[in-house]
């Protein structure tokens, strides 16, 4: 094989300049090759040329090769020297030779006589799609840069990239002198140039020399592509590839960040003033005069600048981000002219003062409040919407207003001679709903839109599943508040204290109630997934870092304002309940005030039940996902979740003596399981996201109305928290004892005791639950906690483990016991009425190896069935006690 170290042009026929005058060539060739036989004038006036295959020498010996040769139904021949070829040189056949080596002395010769040669991968890949082999007018190793159009910059050693080159050709690759629209890639051993900014410009992708050379080590891989992005993704160039970056401004926990970040993406950093650094990023808002004189050759740029980057996966260019001083020349000689061209400075107070009146005219009506100071904004958790009188009113302020994107509100509306109080509240309903709008507005255009735009630089930042999780209803939510703002302003517009603002409200409340439940009920795993897509992908990061910094924002990260459509049917329940008061008992909008007040409640109301429900379905998910082999039946949509408690067993049921249990008790039935001995893989969704394996290994799912008692278990020295269950399985004659230690202290036994029979009690339909407890003695029941954690107990529970080990590998039938009595019962009375037929004494002969293979002695189980005896006895005694 060839040595991958060095490859170096083997012939000056290698062209470093434009291959697509070649590429035209081939591929007129190949059309030429391939429809030559079945035009019937060609045939007449030449010769048909077959194509044969020559394998030269290790080629030859290749087994995997002939199969495929005989495949795709080519002659070939094989040969051993050089000194072979010209006797196998005929005017009859296009030899094709396939080489082994493309550095060996046996190609440069064939090489250098213009042959056509090819590889082995070549001849693979061709049978194993059943086409015909390519022609190419370059030797061909292999097909793994087919299609692929490269263009290089950056490269000073014409050796390197005469070697670049040849690997490319090799591996099916076209290149290009100029960069333009057709190429697919661009190879480069730099971040500056014209290449550089257009590949970045276009989202074309920029890859460092490695990933040729990687490739090139893969060659003999089958049906490997060296465009495929797990592979293309480890070798594409950084943002801040030799670049050496210092930050100003910023905070110490900003500044770590931003450092972090530098590191991931390929540059450095160092302290300002220092003369080796390539860019400072300077925060605009706080850095109003550089410490120091820049060089020439240093970037003073923006923070977006460092963002932008990040996003497009590339370093963006500076000069649309360079920092400017506010004291800089050109400012002062604007603003000097601007004096220069006021007529007087009378005209302009007085301009100044008919501009300020306007204003202050117009922010009577107009949809947009004062912001206020930060002190008196307030958050809302998610708790319970039916608190409404815990709401602030000041949670209708949203701070800076973004910009919306619907029609402009209708402001020149003339104010009433005497503004009433009723129309002073309708106003403030009015303005907020508008903010409230335009901060759905911004939602959608400034992060939803962009990150659902197909074609992003770098690709897509986020997974459309995660996009569906963040945002959820929101354009749903749009929509409907926007209907129901255009008809606010409509009544504004109109006004007349007759008119019915409680009507609008009922209009849409159905709408309400589809949209609201799902987005809020889902709130808690947006902000999760936000939260966790920023740490794990960078590009999301700077994306919300360059967004949430614009003005639209108001500052305020995209957690903040989407808790917005939590907030806002608290708000108009509170200005409705506001309105209702100033409103006259004469006023026909009364009643439909209260109405439309009941409304919002019943939509509160239904979003805390779907809340509550869905948080319950959530847990059910989470115990199926934890356990494994949970029965598929324990999703139901009337089953919550009640309590889960951490358990040892303390007898032989439902699991071994010592084992670690954990019981999920659901308001009608009682999941138990165990602990895995041993965790294998992780879980991956069909989305990509993984998840934890699963730690817990399912036993039993047993309804509640099989607990017939409830064992309180007392205190003795040998005996601490221990409780048990009296079971009567359905397909059992007799009760099975349960018996269990609690490991957790913070659920008390006594409240876990009385949890269980309430539930038991409900499902069985019977109104004394307390009756359900019983209290017992340990020594009744053979229970105890002594030595539960001790080496012998941990050693005893080892030995039986080792012995059902052995039992099922020597178990050849692997048939159950139960199994196996009847089989034994069947065949005895079977054997009294008549003779067994053969295969019932096949069947016998098995049986009767396996009882005597299972009655050898074994040292750990020789006093088993004495206890099993007197245990059984014991336990009857005291159930019978018990019923």
């Amino acid at each position: 094989m060839a040595d991958d170290s060095a490859l170096a042009s083997t012939t000056g026929s290698t062209s470093l300049a434009d291959s697509s005058i070649f590429d035209s060539k081939v591929a007129e060739t190949s059309k030429e090759n391939l429809f030559i036989r079945s035009t019937s004038c060609v045939e007449e006036e030449m010769p048909q040329i077959e194509t044969r295959v020559i394998l030269v020498q290790e080629a030859g010996k290749q087994e995997e090769l002939i199969r495929a040769l005989k495949e795709i139904k080519l002659p070939f021949v094989k040969m051993e020297s050089v000194e072979e070829f010209k006797s196998l040189d005929s005017p009859e056949f296009e030899n094709v030779f396939i080489v082994m080596d493309f550095q060996d002395s046996v190609f440069n010769e064939l090489y250098k006589a213009d042959c056509r040669v090819i590889g082995p991968p070549v001849v693979l890949n061709c049978a194993e799609k059943g086409e015909p082999l390519p022609f190419s007018c370059r030797p061909l190793y292999c097909t793994s840069m087919m299609n692929l159009v490269l263009c290089f910059t950056g490269f000073r050693k014409k050796e390197e990239l005469a070697r670049l080159v040849t690997l490319v050709h090799h591996m099916g690759g076209v290149i290009r002198k100029d960069f333009n629209s057709k190429v697919t890639h661009l190879v480069a051993n730099c971040t500056q140039g014209e290449k550089f900014r257009v590949a970045v410009s276009l989202g074309t992708p920029i890859m460092k020399p490695e990933w040729i050379h990687k490739a090139w080590e893969r060659r003999n891989e089958q049906d490997f592509c060296a465009s495929v992005d797990d592979f293309r993704n480890e070798f594409k160039v950084p943002p801040f590839q030799d670049c050496i970056l210092s930050f100003l401004g910023f905070s110490d926990e900003e500044k770590t960040n931003m450092e972090e970040m530098t590191k991931m993406q390929g540059g450095n950093c160092l302290p300002v003033g220092d003369e080796r650094c390539t860019h400072l990023i300077v925060e605009e808002n706080i850095v109003k005069e550089l410490p120091f004189e820049p060089s020439k050759k240093l970037y003073v740029v923006k923070q977006e600048w460092f963002w932008g980057s990040i996003q497009m996966d590339a370093r963006a260019g500076e000069t649309m981000y360079l920092y400017e001083k506010a004291n800089t020349p050109e400012l002062k000689k604007s603003v000097s002219l601007l004096s220069l061209n006021t007529p007087n400075s009378n005209r302009k107070r007085r301009r100044l003062k008919e501009t300020l009146a306007q204003l202050s005219r117009e922010a009577d009506l107009s949809p947009f409040p004062p912001r206020k100071r930060p002190s008196a904004e307030h958050s809302l958790s998610i708790g319970s919407l039916l608190d409404i009188s815990n709401t602030p009113e000041s949670s209708i302020n949203y701070g800076e207003t973004p910009k919306s994107c619907t029609k402009s509100s209708k402001n020149s509306t003339p104010v009433p001679s005497k503004q009433s109080a009723r129309w002073q509240v309708a106003k403030e309903l009015y303005q907020t709903e508008s903010n409230y709008v335009n901060i759905l507005a911004t939602i959608i255009q400034l992060f939803q839109v962009p990150l659902e735009e197909e074609g992003q630089r770098g690709g897509p930042i986020l997974a459309p599943e995660e996009i569906k999780t963040i945002f959820g209803s929101i354009p749903d939510i749009f929509d409907v508040h926007t209907k129901i703002k255009d008809d606010l302003e409509d009544l504004i517009v109109n006004w007349d204290e007759s008119k019915s603002i409680g009507d609008i409200f009922l209009k849409y409340s159905k709408d309400l109630v589809k949209i609201y439940p799902p987005f809020v009920n889902f709130f808690e795993m947006s902000k999760e997934t936000i939260i966790k897509c920023e740490k794990q992908k960078p590009r999301f990061h700077a994306f919300l870092k360059i967004n949430q910094a614009k003005p639209e924002c108001g500052r305020q990260s995209l957690v903040e304002l989407l808790i917005r459509p939590v907030q806002r049917l608290p708000s108009i329940a509170l200005l409705l309940n506001d309105l209702k008061k100033h409103t006259f008992e004469e006023n026909p909008d009364k009643s439909t005030l209260e109405k439309a007040i009941e409304s919002l409640k019943e939509v509160m109301t239904h979003i805390n039940e779907d809340k509550r429900k869905t948080e319950a379905q959530r847990q059910i998910f989470d115990v199926v996902y934890e356990v494994d082999g949970c029965p598929a039946n324990l999703l139901s949509s009337h089953r919550s979740l009640v309590q889960r408690v951490e358990t040892i067993s303390l007898g032989e049921h439902p699991c071994d003596r010592g084992e670690q249990v954990t019981l999920f008790l659901f308001n009608d039935c009682l999941e138990i399981a165990r602990k895995r001995h041993k965790v294998i893989g992780t879980f991956r969704s069909p989305h990509g996201q993984t998840r934890p394996p699963a730690s817990l290994k399912h036993i039993h799912l047993m309804p509640l109305s099989q607990i017939k008692k409830v064992l309180d278990i007392r205190e003795t020295e040998d005996c601490h928290n221990a409780f048990a269950l009296l079971v009567r399985p359905p397909t059992e004659q007799a009760n099975v004892l349960l018996s269990f230690q609690m490991t957790s202290e913070e659920l008390p036994k006594e409240n876990w005791l009385k949890m269980l029979c309430r539930h038991v009690a409900n499902t069985i339909c019977k109104a004394d639950a307390e009756n359900l407890i019983y209290t017992a003695d340990p020594e009744s029941f053979e229970v105890n906690t002594k030595d539960m954690d001790s080496t012998l107990s941990r050693a005893s529970r080892a030995i039986k483990k080792t012995s059902k080990k052995v039992t099922r590998a020597f178990s050849f039938s692997k048939t159950p016991k139960r199994a196996l009595r009847r089989a034994l019962m069947a065949s005895q009375s079977s054997a009294e009425g008549r003779s067994p037929s053969s295969n019932e004494k096949h069947v016998m002969s098995r049986l009767a190896s396996t009882s005597s293979l299972a009655g050898i002695p074994s040292p750990s189980l020789v006093s088993l069935p004495a206890f099993f005896e007197r245990r059984s006895h014991t336990l009857s005694r005291s159930t019978t006690h018990l019923i």
